[in-house]
């Protein structure tokens, strides 16, 4: 009765009990028995034995994913390297271009003179147009204010002047200038002057601009270059941005040139 009781698990133990030895007396007769009890090994107990073992599964994708995050840091580092030198050697090949060179005195929209050095210590964002433009100069002169205003929306970042430079200077005067940049944003400041310093200050840049023929109703055309001026706080010409870039690529590359921006002047 005592061994009914027993529960299944026990009674396969004690099917399992097995005689090592009989220890017998000279006389034959039996002195005791002795079992010992084995247990089948399991699947764990099985791979364990006759062999080391090696790290855990997590411990081995753990440092996978150190090497991969290691190897990755290094792939971002060298890029940004890679990437700053290539924007130096852009930087110096731009100003060895000298563009931008020398002074100019003309007048903004409110008819107060401006010079180069008034905009010293200042990043400045330049387009020359001219108002009667159809399409592509307000276009222009949208994207340049919408870098703006993605600068602006960085409060770490230093603020950028952007600046309107007429080329049609017969038609394009102090009052029309302040009628026309008043559409596009309120820092926007638009300078024009007499036909002699649109013509020095356009050489100055190398832009390029022509008035086309009159129509019967007076009105011409002027055909100039295209391109968005980027000047360093020490007034010099650091980069241009043609028609095809976007926005957003002018801001990031404008936002590069602010962290790796050394003044020469100091």
């Amino acid at each position: 009765m005592l061994l009914l009781a027993r529960p299944p698990k026990a009674w396969h133990r004690l099917f399992q009990l097995q005689p090592l030895a009989l220890l017998g007396t000279p006389g034959g007769k039996t002195q005791h028995v002795r079992c010992q009890l084995f247990s089948t090994p399991g699947p764990a107990d099985t791979g364990r034995q006759g062999q080391p073992q090696g790290p855990g599964l997590r411990t081995r994708l753990l440092v996978t994913a150190l090497v991969g995050a290691g190897l990755g840091g290094a792939w971002l580092a060298l890029r940004a390297e890679k990437e700053r030198g290539r924007q130096q050697q852009r930087t110096e090949a731009l100003r060895q271009a000298a563009v931008g060179q020398g002074d100019f005195s003309l007048l903004d929209h409110r008819g107060q003179v401006r010079c180069k050095a008034d905009f010293r210590g200042q990043w400045v964002l330049l387009y020359f147009g001219f108002t009667h433009c159809p399409d592509i100069c307000p276009d222009e002169l949208e994207k340049l204010v919408q870098v703006v205003r993605q600068l602006e929306a960085e409060p770490s970042l230093p603020p950028v002047q952007p600046l309107f430079i007429t080329v049609d200077p017969e038609r394009d005067t102090v009052a029309a200038m302040a009628r026309y940049v008043q559409d596009f944003h309120p820092r926007l400041l638009g300078l024009t002057g007499s036909a002699e310093q649109i013509a020095q200050v356009s050489r100055s840049y190398r832009v390029y601009y022509s008035a086309g023929p009159k129509d019967e109703d007076q009105d011409y055309i002027v055909d100039h270059s295209i391109a968005i001026y980027l000047l360093s706080p020490d007034g010099l010409f650091t980069d241009y941005y043609s028609r095809a870039r976007s926005a957003e690529q002018i801001t990031d590359s404008v936002r590069r040139h602010m962290a790796a921006f050394r003044s020469v002047l100091r």
